[in-house]
């Protein structure tokens, strides 16, 4: 039976929001939902929506899955592991030429803009199976989201009693709104084309780590230091001290997120965004203010290693 659209990740954040926009504006005759767990059906199958389990350690049952879809919604896992992250996204990749798929949509990351040459450990997966994409012959695009807005907390350290955020390096990024991503992806999906091409979503206001922390301050009357020290002294640091029980090996592996961003991996920017959403969107002083304003204690669930699902990759 033929699909026009399935959303993969339809539990996570991103995915949720571009299935939002779907059940908005596109018959649901047209899409389905899809998450690696049976157990989800029901919350779907009772508002209406269709339901696949896609799961991507399952290469049989991702070919089933597939079959008979022509536009996928490809969003990357969120596990932490390089290597088992880069052989889920090889089986996806695998089963939607297998089974035929028209067009693969696959959720990217922005760290180095348009360029494939980012040193961060967040974007190689990323990187591979944009590689795996290209040889496998599928039509396709990879969809470079900006980092996430929301996702500020993990990026400086931050937690509602944090007094001193430890770095070892300042950067820039166009952070961006993960709902607006969300609806922008969905209006990419339906608009067509981009064919064989790697865009970038992203808004256009660029902040260092020292603008994010100034907004925390203006916009909760706290008084959190900035303090830059080696990397070594860094992951020492928060690996003490975290209280979201990140372990080491998490810190060493980020130093190269603030190496990138202070090399001017998050800088680049693009109006496609805007074009998409018909509105400029919003900038991360603007997103930062409002989520601060609504709850002064904001936390972003990734942070937080040790609370059951977690992990600390963006999605």
């Amino acid at each position: 039976m033929s699909l026009k659209y399935l959303i993969t990740g339809a539990t996570g954040g991103l995915g949720a929001e571009v299935l939002n926009y779907f059940i908005n504006n596109v018959p649901t005759s047209q899409f389905a939902a899809a998450s690696s767990k049976e157990s989800n059906r029901k919350q779907f199958e009772d508002r209406g929506l269709a339901f696949r389990v896609v799961n991507y350690d399952d290469k049989e049952s991702l070919k089933r899955s597939l079959t008979g879809v022509e536009n996928l919604l490809f969003v990357s896992t969120n596990v932490f592991d390089n290597e088992r992250r880069a052989k889920q996204h090889e089986n996806v990749v695998e089963a939607a030429k297998r089974a035929g798929v028209g067009h693969v949509w696959y959720t990217s990351l922005a760290f180095g803009g348009f360029k494939s040459d980012s040193k961060a450990s967040i974007q190689l997966a990323h990187l591979v199976t944009e590689q795996l994409l290209e040889k496998s012959g599928i039509t396709y695009t990879s969809i470079r989201e900006g980092i996430y807005t929301e996702a500020f907390p993990i990026f400086l350290g931050w937690y509602p009693d944090t007094q001193t955020v430890y770095l070892p390096f300042e950067g820039r990024a166009a952070y961006t709104s993960r709902t607006e991503l969300g609806e922008a992806t969905a209006r990419l999906m339906v608009r067509g084309g981009y064919e064989n091409q790697i865009v970038l979503l992203t808004a256009r206001e660029v902040l260092r780590f020292k603008d994010i922390v100034d907004v925390i301050n203006e916009t909760t009357d706290r008084h959190v230091e900035l303090k830059f020290v080696s990397p070594d002294e860094y992951v020492r640091i928060s690996a003490n001290n975290d209280q979201g029980g990140k372990p080491a090996a998490f810190f060493k592996g980020v130093v190269s997120w603030y190496e990138a961003l202070r090399d001017g991996d998050g800088e680049t920017t693009d109006a496609l965004m805007a074009d998409l959403l018909g509105r400029e969107p919003k900038g991360a002083r603007e997103v930062i203010r409002e989520l601060l304003s609504k709850d002064r204690d904001y936390t972003w669930h990734q942070n937080y290693f040790n609370r059951e699902g977690n992990s600390v990759i963006q999605r």
